[in-house]
This record gives structure tokens, C-alpha cells and sequence, in this order.
């Protein structure tokens, strides 16, 4: 078969997905930027702030599992048109809010509208990528892209609202979102072989060394029991709570943390922002390299869980020096380092779930991804409630030390006899 003449129309597809995921952290990690502004007209504490924090994973939460089984069901199309709608909504509200409640209430919103953006993105690797593609893809989409967003948002989110204010910044972010949906339904469909734009040659080639399984159109009658009885899927998923709890803590509180403890105002914060998520890009790029070398060596399950469980670690024990050494230099460093090993495991949990669950993909990474936002409720409120009864963020940094080192434990001791399943 001449491959050299197939189309390429499934990347076309994927910066669809990878634009989203890029829209969907801004909009959720804009807040942080935005705690100075926000508290002087609400006077909202910081223990507040971690309630705030804490009520987008929420609704994420319920929402990213309820969501993938939803995603097999009725395809990806039809749920992500759906959840822009609601996120985009909940910016705006955020915009008009006056008082604690409502921006508690905006970032409930917010969670529920965002909770459907991975298990979706699962879906549609699986059923548009081929299997020689995927594992790079989801590391550009789970890490390259969650990383580059935070990055950008920093500079975008402290430049704009100095200049139209916190209000006005959250009603863009919104308009944006819309401007995506248009995009979206435009080009998308939930199977390659219904898009008229792919050519047969490129269509093999997606299909090519695939299960039927994995081939298989919407999934019409759903099976839950195989998600829950899967303990190696059990096990990764709490390793991806345990590294959440690093990347939430650090997403909502990085800006407040450089800020009260070394003074910087709100455009500083934003410059020093961008090295620990930059970090992570490189992080998440050598991520989908380490994942693809791996695949050539050893299709096994276990052999990645020891290699998610080490940098997992390594994110951890970087939070050591952070609550050692008070020096924004250490800080900004440690933090960074932490950052990067962690967003290496980025493809990794959803290339598990692709591969653990082929039929349902979706169930399988909405379980996993409720795991990670669990640790974005927990985390988030931790270190508001650190910093209001201490004074001090070294207990939230510490905190994230020892659950990092819990989950690499956990994914290391339970996934040691799961030879039955590939990866």
C-alpha cells in the first residue's frame, strides 16, 4: 500500500483537541492570577481561596467520571459541544460575580463544564490516531499542551487584567471558548471513517494493527464492572491523584506563594511563572519519547508504571528544598524541576487507559481523570488552610512530598503481577 499519499487530515484533528485542552487551562488556572484584585473588592481570606480553588475539581470531578462512560455513548462531538458551552458560561458568570458564593458557584461551573476535555481526548486519539502515534500525541496533549497553556497564561491573564481589568479578562476567556465550538463542529466527526476528507490510504493507515475493539464505533451497551475490577487501572489511578495533588497545589497557588513570600507584584509573578511551566513542556516532550521507546521494547504494563512511579517521586522529593531553603532562586528551581518530572508521565496515564480499556476508553480515562481531579479538591484547600493558620506555605509543600511518595509506592506494588494486561 503506497502510504506516501495519504492525507493527513487527523492532525488537523488533533490541534482541534490540543487547542482545547490549551483554552481549558487558561480559563481554569486564570483565577490564581487573578487572587490580589479578587480579594481587595470581595475581601475573600485565603482559606476562601483554597474553597475557591478547590470547588472547580468539584464539578470537575463528578464530571470527568460520569463523562467518559457519556463520551462512548454518545461520542465526543456532541459532549464536548456541550461542555464549551457550560465553561464559557461559567467565565462569564465569574465575570459579573460580587461575592464569594457566586465565584464559588462560577467555579463549580466551570469544573463541570471542563470534566468531559480528557476523556474525550482519549477517545478521539484512539479512534483517529494510529497506535504508533498515540503515545507521542496524548504527551503533546496532556503535557505539552496542559504545561504550554499554564506558560502562557501567566504572561496573557497578568497582562490583561492590569490593562481591562479582572472582569472584562474573564469575559474574553469566555468568547474564546465560543469561537472554538464553531471550529469544532465544523471539522469534527466522532469516526474517521465518516469524515469524507481522509483518503482510503490515510484511513488504513489509522486502522492498521488495530483490534476490532479498538476499531469499534460508539459502544452500545456499557460495562462498568471491567473498569472497576481492573486493579492495575485502579493502581495508575491513584498515582495520577498523587501527582495532581503536586500540579494542582503548584497551579492554583504558585502565583500567591512568589508573591507573599517574596513580595513580587503581579507582573513579576507572571514573568517567574513561565520557567516551572516551561519545564514541563520539555518534561512532557521527553515524556512521549520515553513512551514511544518504551512501546518498541516491551508492550507490558509494568515496566511504565516503575517508570510513572519514579518521576512521580522525583516531582516530590523536588518540594524537599522549597520548604528547606526560603530563597526564590531554590524555589523557582526546585519548583521547576518538580514540574518537568512530573509532566514526563503526562501521555502515560492515557495511553493506559486507551490500552487497559480499548472498548471503553472513555470509562476508562474518566476514572483516572476523576482520580486527578480528587487531588485537585484536596490540595488546593490544604494549602489555603496551611497558609491561614501557619502563615507559612512550607506545610503544603511538604504535604505534596509525602503523597508523591505514597503513589509511586502504590503504583509500584500494585501493577508488579499485571503481566495479564498490555499497555
Amino acid at each position: 500500500m503506497n502510504f506516501a499519499k495519504r492525507t493527513n487530515f487527523r492532525w488537523l484533528v488533533m490541534l482541534l483537541i490540543m487547542s482545547l485542552v490549551v483554552i481549558n487551562y487558561i480559563d481554569r488556572s486564570a483565577i490564581g492570577y487573578a487572587i490580589g484584585p479578587i480579594s481587595e473588592s470581595m475581601g475573600i481570606s485565603a482559606g476562601q481561596w483554597g474553597l475557591i480553588s478547590g470547588a472547580f475539581s468539584v464539578g470537575y470531578l463528578i464530571v470527568a467520571f460520569l463523562s467518559g462512560p457519556m463520551v462512548d455513548y454518545f461520542g465526543s462531538k456532541k459532549i464536548l459541544a456541550i461542555s464549551i458551552i457550560i465553561w464559557s458560561l461559567a467565565s462569564a458568570l465569574t465575570a459579573v460575580a460580587s461575592t464569594f458564593f457566586v465565584i464559588f458557584v462560577a467555579r463549580v461551573l466551570l469544573g463541570l463544564g471542563e470534566g468531559p476535555g480528557f476523556p474525550a481526548a482519549s477517545r478521539v486519539t484512539s479512534r483517529w490516531m494510529p497506535k504508533n502515534e498515540q503515545g507521542f500525541v496524548l504527551s503533546l496533549i496532556g503535557g505539552v499542551g496542559v504545561a504550554g497553556s499554564v506558560l502562557v497564561s501567566g504572561p496573557i491573564v497578568t497582562q490583561l487584567i492590569p490593562r481591562v481589568g479582572w472582569r472584562v479578562t474573564f469575559l474574553i476567556l469566555g468568547a474564546v471558548g465560543l469561537l472554538w465550538l464553531v471550529a469544532w463542529m465544523i471539522v469534527f466527526k466522532d469516526e474517521p471513517t465518516l469524515h469524507k476528507r481522509l483518503n482510503a490510504a490515510e484511513l488504513a493507515y489509522i486502522t492498521e494493527g488495530k483490534s476490532d475493539e479498538e476499531k469499534s464505533p460508539l459502544k452500545a451497551k456499557l460495562e462498568p464492572a471491567k473498569i472497576f475490577a481492573n486493579k492495575p487501572l485502579l493502581a495508575i489511578a491513584f498515582g495520577f491523584f498523587s501527582w495532581g495533588y503536586v500540579f494542582w497545589g503548584l497551579l492554583y497557588w504558585l502565583p500567591g506563594y512568589l508573591s507573599q513570600t517574596y513580595g513580587l507584584d503581579i507582573k513579576s509573578v507572571g514573568l517567574f511563572s513561565i520557567v516551572p511551566w516551561a519545564t514541563g513542556m520539555v518534561g512532557a516532550f521527553a515524556g512521549g519519547i520515553i513512551l514511544n521507546k518504551l512501546h518498541a521494547v516491551s508492550d507490558k504494563l509494568y515496566p511504565r508504571c516503575v517508570v510513572m512511579a519514579v518521576f512521580v517521586l522525583l516531582a516530590g522529593v523536588c518540594m524537599v528544598p522549597v520548604f528547606l531553603i526560603h530563597s526564590l532562586s531554590v524555589a523557582i528551581t526546585f519548583i521547576s524541576l518538580g514540574i518537568g518530572c512530573g509532566f514526563v508521565t503526562a501521555g502515560f496515564w492515557w495511553v493506559a487507559s486507551i490500552e487497559i480499556s480499548p472498548d471503553q476508553p472513555g470509562f476508562a480515562a474518566g476514572l483516572v481523570d476523576a482520580a486527578f481531579a480528587a487531588s485537585g479538591i484536596v490540595a488546593p484547600i490544604v494549602m489555603g488552610y496551611t497558609v491561614e493558620f501557619t502563615g507559612s506555605f512550607d506545610g503544603g509543600f511538604l504535604s505534596m512530598m509525602v503523597i508523591a511518595v505514597a503513589g509511586s509506592l502504590a503504583m509500584v506494588a500494585f501493577t508488579r503481577n499485571a503481566g495479564a494486561y498490555k499497555f
